[in-house]
């Protein structure tokens, strides 16, 4: 069984940074990937990031690209996720996910995943 736990999340006004952890466990995660989705108020849950356990490859919505930086420590099972310049429209519950069987979904669709964390409040200030 996986579990997935985040943490980090807070309030920072419009510009700062925060940083998400989302700390895995119950099985070897070395053939997979993560992904942060998060979803806001009234909207669907959107891709935000995603890094495989392997090889560290990186993917990143646009909207946070060259703001957030998806990054791991395999020895910790913990996935990070490094937010900054962070604006109102970012505010969001942020999830982390991952996969238990191989996929062949896109790593930017939630459907991939099939292993999801709690969530934490992630809320900018103007």
């Amino acid at each position: 069984q996986v579990q997935l736990v985040e943490s980090g999340g807070g309030l920072v006004q419009a510009g700062g940074s925060l940083r998400l952890s989302c700390a895995a466990s119950g099985r070897t995660f070395s053939s997979y990937t993560l992904g942060w989705f998060r979803q806001a108020p009234g909207r669907d849950r959107e891709f935000v990031a995603a890094i495989t356990w392997s090889g560290g490859v990186t993917y990143y919505a646009g909207a946070v690209k060259g703001r957030f930086t998806i990054s791991r420590d395999s020895a910790k099972n913990t996935v990070y996720l490094q937010m900054n310049s962070l604006k109102p429209e970012d505010t969001a519950v942020y999830f982390c996910a991952t996969e238990t069987r191989p996929s062949i979904v896109a790593v930017t669709t939630a459907r991939r995943y099939d292993a999801w964390g709690q969530g934490t409040q992630v809320t900018v200030s103007s």
